[in-house]
């Protein structure tokens, strides 16, 4: 294997994984942006109130977006594999 790519494969691994969990970071960086709203707006200074709504949305996320997550990383595997298979040859 060259240089070319390792740093191809490691650059497809990066952005899968980047682009697998964006969504799940993103829900809860809204939540905890709405969370942050509340408090300020409600002057709740709850410390609780700002991880449990985190957690249990970033969690029902995780399990509507497995089975696409899974595509991906399935998809990715078997690309990686198949590129090793040409190799070892």
């Amino acid at each position: 294997m060259t240089e070319e790519v390792v740093v191809e494969i490691l650059k497809e691994a990066f952005f899968t994984s980047f682009y697998i969990l964006l969504p799940v970071l993103g829900v809860a960086l809204i939540v905890g942006i709405i969370v942050s709203i509340f408090q300020a707006a409600t002057s709740i200074q709850e410390m609780t109130l700002t991880f449990i709504p985190k957690i249990l949305v970033t969690a029902l996320a995780i399990i509507l977006l497995l089975p696409w997550m899974m595509d991906r990383m399935i998809a990715i595997t078997i690309k990686f594999f198949t590129m090793f298979n040409t190799f070892i040859r």
